[in-house]
């Protein structure tokens, strides 16, 4: 997936989840913000980021926060794309290279009491529903997710299980939104009760990926697996 119009700025402060502060040009302008995680650990001040300049004139905010570049790390100096849109986008175009035969892909499928996704069939009839989640949070060269408790995580791994035992194949998808990790793991002390969601999800039958992306100030494409380690 690729961005238009991208510009390199200086992350000044962040008032609210939704909006940030860049100077930009040498002007401060007001951001908004496609990720409304903490990413406590990415937005400090000084921060290289890029932003894309919006096409639409009559929007109160020019720019959108597209990725960061993160320096405290110890796999050095790292591109991250912070972009909460991106993962799904860049999956939509990974997924017929992960499922074999793939011939329909529908984004956004209602099944029981969760909108999934993804809902893909195959040459050979497989049936799968699939979710998707950006991950932006790397501790010590570990990918972890989420930065956040999220109910809504959970509910869905619940429901995937239970289209496992109605027959359908199903998954979870770890866009991680950077280059070199040495692992994915489920963040257990934010939220240990997505981390066992996820081990009793992978117990029941449903797949887990996780992918690392090649990240530049205007693109991400998901890339390469990544071991997990539930």
């Amino acid at each position: 997936m690729n961005y238009n119009h991208i510009f390199p700025g200086t992350f000044l402060a962040r008032p609210n989840r939704f909006i940030a502060h860049v100077e930009i040009g040498g002007e401060i302008c007001v951001c908004h913000v496609k990720n409304t995680g903490r990413c406590r650990e990415l937005l400090v001040p000084g921060a290289k980021v890029y932003a894309e300049e919006s096409e639409n004139p009559l929007r109160k905010t020019k720019y959108d926060l597209i990725a960061v570049e993160k320096r405290n790390s110890p796999l050095g100096e790292i591109l991250i794309n912070m972009d909460s849109q991106a993962p799904n986008k860049a999956a939509q175009e990974f997924l017929p290279k992960l499922i074999p035969g793939l011939t329909l892909l529908r984004p956004e499928t209602v099944w029981g009491n969760s909108r999934f996704d993804f809902y893909a069939e195959t040459d050979t009839l497989d049936k799968w529903f699939l979710e998707v989640k950006g991950v932006t949070l790397e501790e010590s060269g570990v990918a972890r997710f989420p930065d956040a408790p999220t109910e809504r995580g959970v509910k869905h791994l619940m429901e995937l299980c239970r289209c496992v035992q109605e027959g359908y194949h199903a998954g979870v998808l770890f866009v991680i939104q950077m280059k070199g990790v040495s692992r994915f793991e489920p963040n257990e002390a934010t939220d240990p009760k997505f981390s066992e969601a996820l081990r009793h999800a992978a117990e029941q039958g449903v797949k887990i990926f996780a992918y690392d992306c090649l990240v530049t100030p205007d693109s991400m494409i998901v890339d390469s697996p990544v071991p997990i380690n539930l």
